[in-house]
């Protein structure tokens, strides 16, 4: 993994001209302030202590609102720079989280809340604006006018120099406590923030089933519990931002203090000092302070937003072996053999959710080319778990899933999910058109004779002539508006669309009446003559004609072979089938 700054580096090397643009306006800020200061001391000198008149000085104040509005532009063009470099590195992250997403290996997507990725693509994303737009101008700005103001302090009045180089770094080192603090604090903020985001999201997609349980006011509790958890985190920031801006203020107003003072007495009791480099002094001081207290408030707000970035740095990390594994060969020949329905093997395959929990064995396991075989057994025997493994969705600790005598770990993955169509109990419609909704098994632009034969062949037919716009009618989201057959038809005539080499079916016709589910097998039956297709199934009659058939037992492969064979060698399979047989459940 890289270093906690990595990202931020990243994006700093990308702003270089910025960084030097920053740095020539600062030193240019800087120049204009210790000039500002001496014509203003300049201007009281002649004004109050000299009398002069106000026409003699009139070419001073000219001067003086001159560089006055020379010293605003700077600090304008310092905070234009600051959103500039925001603006683009804010660009930068989003899109590197969008890219990885995209190309995520199938069990990265799969993991985590998408409220949660949402929230770190989103506002921890915009989070990271400060460090950009505040922190980086600021500590330039510190790195370089202080400095300046500094050594000009040392030529006009030693003793105040001094003064300063020692109450100085009280600054910085209050700044680098409260900062490590912050950093913590904002690094829990968005672990909360994400919690809550995943709860709502959650909650909001799956409100009609909470309401039908009773289940939505336990559900409101528990948004307002991980509300309160991101409420208390933001306070908690807050506190030490006070705390923060309490502290430098007070460091800052004995500082001046303490040099005010001793002003005093070397002007009015030794007097050996004149008016004008006093007030000189007495004007240069603040300056001093107020950057270094400005710093401060920025290095606050910096810190915060590297506890943000932190949380978009450790996203990517979690899924930056998304991009699939990629053969020696170039992937090239996994795309080849696969247009051709491919051999599927398994060796003792095993695999585990997480210490404790679920765990499954299988293997050996050999499926031919455009074989048909289904995967049985009781509810949490395991079968959906295997159809992942061979689907390449799980990843097994040990043992090894080849296709076509290849590790599928070795394979690369874009080109396997081109050759695949896996088509669940209940297939995601997007928001949009019958025809988008279809287009989408392709991965490529398809004519609209295409889209139309491919609904043809799923037996949409008769559904789609029936709307007033056709392919053109509207979906809503999840297939809002479409029974549970309707749905599965769609997803059926993505898969003919697609015609993959591998077919992977996970109970399709599972809750579906009789009608729509001979329906879908004759639609399955015509899809699958060129291609190899595993089926999970809960009615055994539909998979009586399958060459081989898997029999889970509480995870454990017990028995494989046709469906006859089963029946006489393995009286779990056969007490299964007589319960179906008689109108019971398995």
């Amino acid at each position: 993994m890289k270093s906690k700054t990595s990202l931020i580096a990243e994006q700093m090397s990308g702003q270089r001209k910025r960084l030097v643009m920053l740095t020539l306006l600062s030193l240019m800020l800087g120049i204009a302030i210790v000039s500002q200061a001496g014509l203003l001391a300049e201007a009281v000198q002649r004004v109050f202590v000299e009398k002069a008149s106000l026409s003699s000085v009139a070419l001073l104040l000219a001067l003086l609102l001159s560089v006055m509005a020379i010293r605003t532009l700077l600090l304008y063009g310092n905070g234009r720079i600051g959103l500039a470099m925001a603006a683009a590195a804010k660009a930068n992250m989003r899109s590197s989280v969008l890219q990885k997403l995209t190309r995520a290996s199938m069990p990265s997507t799969l993991r985590g809340q998408t409220g949660g990725k949402v929230s770190v693509a989103l506002d921890a994303v915009d989070e990271a604006d400060s460090y950009f737009s505040h922190y980086m101008p600021r500590m330039v700005e510190a790195a370089i006018i202080p400095v300046l103001i500094l050594a000009v302090t040392f030529v006009l009045h030693a003793n105040t120099g001094f003064i300063l180089l020692f109450t100085a770094p009280f600054i910085p080192l209050f700044m680098i406590l409260v900062g490590l603090q912050t950093k913590n604090k904002s690094e829990e903020k968005y672990a909360q923030l994400a919690e809550f985001s995943g709860t709502f999201l959650d909650s909001l997609q799956g409100l009609v089933t909470l309401e039908i349980f009773g289940q939505s006011r336990r559900q409101q509790q528990q948004i307002e519990r991980s509300s309160l958890g991101y409420r208390d985190a933001t306070m908690d920031i807050l506190k030490v931002a006070f705390t923060n801006t309490f502290m430098l203020e007070s460091i800052v107003m004995l500082s001046i203090g303490i040099v005010a003072l001793e002003l005093a007495i070397q002007l009015l009791v030794f007097k050996s000092m004149p008016f004008h480099t006093a007030f000189l002094v007495l004007l240069l001081v603040p300056e001093f302070f107020n950057l270094l207290k400005n710093t401060g408030t920025a290095f606050h707000s910096g810190r915060t937003s590297m506890g943000a970035v932190r949380k978009v740095e450790q996203m990517l990390a979690e899924i930056g072996g998304g991009t699939g594994a990629q053969p020696e060969g170039g992937g090239q020949s996994s795309a080849k053999l696969l247009k051709m329905p491919p051999s599927i093997e398994l060796k003792d395959v095993h695999f585990q959710y997480a210490p404790g929990s679920f765990e499954l064995k299988a293997g050996p396991v050999s499926i031919g080319p455009g074989q048909h075989v289904a995967i049985v057994g009781h509810s949490g025997s395991g079968k959906t778990t295997l159809l992942h493994l061979i689907a390449g969705l799980l990843k097994p600790v040990s043992g090894t899933v080849l296709v076509n005598g290849s590790p599928l770990s070795e394979w690369e993955e874009d080109s396997w999910f081109e050759q695949v169509s896996y088509i669940t109990q209940h297939p995601y419609i997007f928001a949009g058109t019958f025809a988008e909704n279809i287009a989408i098994g392709a991965g490529r632009k398809v004519s609209r004779e295409e889209i139309r034969q491919a609904a043809e062949e799923a037996g949409l037919s008769t559904l789609v002539a029936g709307l007033e716009q056709g392919l053109d009618t509207y979906v809503g989201e999840g297939g809002r508006g479409l029974s549970g057959g309707e749905k599965q038809r769609l997803a059926l005539a993505r898969a003919f669309l697609k015609r993959p080499a591998l077919i992977l079916f996970d109970e399709p016709t599972v809750g579906l009446d009789l009608q729509t589910e001979q329906i879908l097998q004759s639609s399955i039956t015509a899809l699958a003559r060129n291609a190899t297709m595993i089926t999970v199934a809960h009615r055994l009659y539909t998979i009586r004609q399958a060459d081989h058939i898997l029999f889970m037992d509480h995870g454990v492969l017990a028995a494989a072979g046709p469906h006859d064979e089963l029946l006489e060698r393995v009286p779990q399979y056969a007490e299964m089938a007589r319960i179906q047989r008689k109108g019971g459940s398995a």
